[in-house]
């Protein structure tokens, strides 16, 4: 039976989404429970609310350092794992070229 090959640009646009959707549900496992049980406990006194740089912390915790480590993730990936494939020539550049070459032998 005869597999068809599929295309390169297809494959690594793929990979690259998969990877790129497997950093966003790890983000949300960690920062949908993490802000359900730490940020909604009571609390008698507001003193008691512990903060990391002026942030309460479960908000720190729970959204900016996820937010931060996803950025830093992302730029990595975009840096050192991202590809720039060939698409080929684009038509309007096909049609103009075609156009040049036919007035160039009218003249």
């Amino acid at each position: 039976m005869n597999e068809l090959e599929e295309d390169p640009v297809f494959l690594n646009s793929r990979r690259e989404a998969i990877v790129i959707a497997g950093l966003w549900f790890a983000a949300l496992l960690w920062t949908v429970p993490y802000c359900y049980i730490c940020g909604y406990q009571p609390l008698d006194d507001p003193e008691q609310l512990r903060t990391v740089m002026g942030i309460p912390s479960w908000v720190f915790w729970g959204v900016a350092a996820p937010w931060g480590a996803c950025g830093l993730v992302t730029i990595a990936l975009c840096m050192f794992c991202i590809r720039d494939d060939d698409l080929g020539e684009a038509p309007e550049d096909a049609e103009s070229e075609l156009s040049a070459q036919s007035a160039g032998d009218l003249t």
